[in-house]
């Protein structure tokens, strides 16, 4: 396959809050190295699209803050292709300035959105479902999205249910989007078999997302069409600080997808995490022989279990009688925490910001 009109977004501008105290408003998540493995996640991502695609194809759209951050962790990548958020409006206007920018660069582009910070252990099996999407959407006007087989009824993910009948090879017409259910509902949605939980990863042909903004939110299309001339010349980042601010803040599933008609999906099986909270970290790690996941070399355990421990290097922690918890220590923070409530960390980060005030986020 020529994949010289094949490009890819990856989305790196959160602030991670679940994985708090690690993941700071100034440094989060997708910049860390959570799992141990030597990279962030955000050089993993990239590393990952690189192996198929050209590099000078790699996009990666941050906030302002953050573009420093990234040119340090992708040092190969050109200065022009880390793209600026001036505020965080969700993926909506992240995508279609993306989109709008590509399109005036090559009209025949099409572009995969990914998310920085997500963990795909099957790579060759990524690599050959991106491959049927893109094959898809250059031959078939669609909006295509990657949806994981469910292996457990899980409440913190999104749910993609499809029709019974495939359209082409393993490729499925999309009836509803669901927002995190609640453990009954993901019950019966697996038991379904025809529910899948949402990646956020998608891919389409520049034009028709286009074409589906102008549809869908016309008046964030009137926005960005209003611009487009400045995009790929000097004048780009004064266009988009122009633009943000007149922009809606919301998600591509709210404002494009669960709108259109001419949305596919394509059930997947890659070792997928969204590695969005604790938990899904300690479900990544090497446990040892009491269930306990550590990131950190001087850990002493002494009859604790199933905990998931994340401390720095040549920092002695000694844990003891303390099970099914979370525990977190950085230079300035410490957080003990049941993996039970890992789901209010981020209800706790506000507790903390009006209590005690932004030094510690």
């Amino acid at each position: 396959m020529n994949h010289s009109h094949h490009y890819v977004a990856i989305m790196a501008g959160g602030i991670g809050s679940r994985f708090w105290p690690k993941s700071r408003t100034a440094y989060p998540k997708q910049f860390l190295d959570i799992l141990n493995t030597g990279q962030s996640l955000l050089q993993w991502t990239y590393r990952r699209y690189a192996a198929f695609l050209p590099e000078e194809n790699i996009f990666v759209v941050t906030s302002e803050e953050y573009t420093g951050i990234v040119a340090e962790q992708l040092p190969g990548m050109k200065a022009d292709n880390i793209l600026s958020e001036p505020s965080r409006k969700n993926t909506a206007p992240c995508i279609a300035y993306i989109s709008f920018k590509l399109q005036q660069m090559d009209p025949e582009a099409c572009l995969i959105v990914a998310p920085s910070d997500h963990l795909i252990l099957d790579e060759e099996r990524f690599k050959q479902t991106t491959l049927q999407a893109l094959h898809f959407v250059e031959t078939v006007r669609s909006l295509v999205t990657l949806g994981i087989t469910p292996t457990h009824p899980n409440t913190g993910y999104g749910y993609i249910q499809h029709e019974p009948l495939p359209v082409a090879e393993g490729i499925y017409k999309v009836k509803t989007f669901t927002e995190k259910p609640d453990i009954e509902l993901a019950r019966t949605f697996l038991a379904s078999g025809d529910f899948l939980w949402n990646a956020g990863i998608f891919v389409w042909r520049v034009d028709t997302v286009v074409a589906a903004f102008e549809k869908h939110q016309p008046e964030m299309f009137e926005l960005f069409d209003a611009e487009k001339k400045h995009f790929n010349t000097p004048g780009e980042v004064a266009a988009i600080h122009r633009i943000y601010p007149l922009c809606t803040n919301i998600s591509i599933d709210n404002a494009i997808m669960e709108k259109a008609g001419n949305v596919y999906v394509i059930p997947s099986s890659f070792g997928w995490s969204d590695l969005g909270t604790w938990n899904s970290a300690y479900d990544n790690l090497e446990k040892d022989y009491l269930g306990n996941a550590v990131a950190g070399d001087s850990v002493m355990i002494i009859d604790a279990t199933r905990c998931m421990v994340s401390v720095p290097d040549k920092k002695l922690l000694v844990l003891q009688g303390v099970d099914d918890c979370i525990i977190v220590d950085t230079p300035d923070a410490l957080m003990i925490c049941k993996k039970e409530k890992e789901q209010s960390i981020k209800e706790y980060v506000a507790e903390v910001k009006r209590n005690i005030g932004d030094g510690y986020l």
